[in-house]
């Protein structure tokens, strides 16, 4: 057997979707994009969502809509993929990296309120916090510290679609939904759960942030005949911010548009397989995420061991190509400024002993049993 730590799957539906943009007028900027933007908005329960070219141009023109400001401080988990931590550079603002929770592998509220107590006015913008795994980020109790300093919240949910938590007042709030946070983002990388080679999505409730990603993502330039300075006529259109060519085509809109429709039903495949994870990992010396208190959206399945690469190596060499996710922010080079090694224990530590073993909707059960058998045999 060949397994993978996760992978696509494409229905004839997607292709026929694919296809009828094909023969139509539109290969970009056409009727697939809003349409998409529409269906997702839904789904996610928000009031506006903004396509763009993938994740990481999701989480530029978050951060320039949300209002960034050259040496303003963002705070971020070092448990995420570098993108998470990357758009704060581009628009000339600094990381700040707060530990992780052990047990959820998701950002410590309690870290970032320590790094929040003593700064000075206006010196932290906005927190970054990353639903990894799937894992959904109490964003209700993170919204009440952001209110707290004046930031905003960007919530990266490219691991999340579908995932939830039940809040204070016992509401349902889903990732994307907006209610606590400003803005949020999702992917469309093929190991997701909506595969469109490459894609991304910004959704929020804020108008005014909606329309600043619309005019952000194609240049800065508007053809709005209420906000135009001048009007030559029907041709005519102006740049009013220094923008970005960040759209997504057509093509990318109607595949994505078609995987959202089975978007549920593989989400029930995931859990499905992470229960099956757990049953029979319960007893061997295997340490897992917290359950949440709502729905763990799983694209990842990690499990922490002792000797991680001793297993890493070994599953390899009987065909399953588990995965690390992630190395920590700042231990790459790049970053290292922003911490020193040892000052974030808790992600250092989970970082040393972490690996995702396959989860996607496509696992057959005879192919988990393998993985189950090799892990178990590791382990034993």
């Amino acid at each position: 057997m060949q397994i993978p730590y996760g992978k696509q799957e494409i229905t004839e539906a997607d292709i026929q979707a694919v296809e009828k943009v094909l023969r139509s007028d539109f290969l970009t900027q056409g009727p697939a994009i809003a349409a998409f933007e529409k269906a997702f908005s839904e789904y996610v329960g928000a009031k506006y969502a903004v396509a763009v070219s993938n994740g990481t141009a999701a989480l530029h023109l978050s951060v320039l809509a949300l209002g960034l400001q050259p040496g303003q401080k963002v705070i971020t988990t070092p448990i995420t993929f570098v993108a998470s931590a990357n758009c704060v550079c581009y628009a000339g603002g600094e990381i700040e990296l707060a530990d992780i929770d052990p047990e959820t592998y998701c950002i410590d509220l309690e870290a970032v309120r320590e790094k929040l107590q003593n700064a000075s006015p206006g010196e932290y913008a906005g927190i970054i916090p990353v639903d990894f795994s799937g894992y959904p980020v109490n964003t209700e109790a993170l919204r009440q510290l952001a209110d707290e300093h004046n930031l905003w919240i960007l919530e990266d949910a490219c691991h999340a679609p579908g995932g939830n938590f039940m809040d204070s007042k016992e509401n349902t709030i889903r990732c994307g939904d907006g209610t606590y946070v400003d803005a949020t983002v999702f992917s469309f990388h093929p190991v997701k759960h909506i595969a469109a080679g490459e894609g991304g999505m910004i959704t929020t409730n804020s108008e005014e942030i909606y329309q600043k990603l619309v005019q952000l993502r194609t240049h800065g330039i508007t053809k709005d005949a209420n906000i135009l300075q001048e009007n030559h006529g029907g041709w005519y259109y102006e740049m009013h911010d220094l923008g970005y060519n960040y759209r997504l085509t057509d093509l990318q809109a109607a595949l994505a548009n078609s995987q959202l429709t089975l978007t549920n039903e593989r989400l029930e495949k995931r859990l499905a397989i992470a229960q099956r994870y757990d049953e029979a990992f319960e007893h061997l010396e295997i340490r897992k995420q917290k359950t949440p208190e709502g729905k763990h959206a799983f694209h990842l399945y990690v499990v922490e061991v002792e000797d991680r690469k001793a297993l890493y190596n070994y599953l390899r060499e009987n065909g399953i190509y588990a995965q690390v996710h992630y190395i920590p922010v700042h231990y790459m080079p790049y970053h290292a400024v922003v911490a020193q090694k040892g000052t974030l224990p808790n992600a250092e530590r989970y970082y040393e002993h972490c690996l995702s073993l396959p989860m996607y909707p496509t696992l057959t059960t005879e192919e988990q049993a393998y993985v189950i058998q090799k892990v178990t045999d590791f382990i034993g």
